[in-house]
């Protein structure tokens, strides 16, 4: 492995290190965390879509917490859990 991979591996590193320390994230913090482009979270924070702070009236700014509660909304059952439902509904006349 040359220098390079392995700085580049030590930053990734150091980056996912902090990131996961932070509480207040910033918006190229939430564009690491989540995986979305930028234009995406520009586009949820206009609509009033994503969670987010902007105390100064230009930067924003994003808590971890409701992030990750935002994040895991309009969750899908499983396959098993549906079943499982079912058979409940099927024995009890109700889920």
């Amino acid at each position: 492995m040359d220098n390079n991979n392995l700085q580049e591996q030590l930053n990734r590193i150091e980056r996912n290190t902090l990131l996961s320390a932070k509480n207040v994230l910033t918006f190229d913090d939430v564009a690491l965390l989540t995986g979305y482009s930028k234009s995406h979270l520009y586009k949820l924070t206009c609509c009033g879509k994503i969670p987010h702070y902007k105390p100064a009236g230009k930067r924003l700014f994003f808590d971890k917490k409701e992030l990750e509660d935002w994040l895991r909304q309009n969750r899908s059952a499983s396959e098993s859990e549906i079943e499982e439902m079912a058979d409940n509904y099927l024995m009890n006349g109700r889920v």
